[in-house]
């Protein structure tokens, strides 16, 4: 399969579980995904692969941001580091999810950090810290 399908099958996949995470957190199928991170790791062994078979790039590497981009100008590896991404967000995701159940917090202040976590990583884990330090000190 080349890149570019992978790349439209891995962003489905993600796609789909972030729905889930979003539109239908307490149904029997999302809870058990989040419980058994199955998405993740199927991301995980995607990234293992390519990352494994297509390492050896001359010139490329994590040492400089010349090595960095070197790496990410070839299509598997770009590949790879965009799966590295969606699974690690969705590991967010699914912490953001187990967390506030856990604490009680309203889906619905939830539901804008898990679309910014989907979308921008970082964001919206700092959003959920945020709101989950507001609603806890209360």
């Amino acid at each position: 399969m080349n890149p570019a399908n992978v790349f439209s099958v891995v962003g489905a996949i993600a796609a789909l579980q972030w729905f889930l995470l979003i539109f239908l957190p307490h149904w029997k199928i999302t809870q058990l995904l989040v419980r058994y991170r199955v998405i993740p790791m199927v991301l995980s062994a995607i990234y293992c692969i390519y990352i494994i078979g297509f390492f050896s790039v001359q010139g490329a590497g994590f040492g400089s941001i010349a090595e960095v981009r070197t790496l990410f100008n070839n299509d598997q590896l770009l590949l790879a580091g965009w799966v590295h991404y969606l699974a690690f967000d969705l590991l967010i995701g699914f912490y953001i999810l187990q967390s506030a159940q856990s604490k009680a917090i309203s889906h619905i202040l939830v539901i804008p950090c898990l679309i910014l976590t989907f979308m921008f990583g970082p964001c919206g884990y700092l959003l959920y810290q945020v709101i989950r330090k507001i609603k806890t000190s209360i």
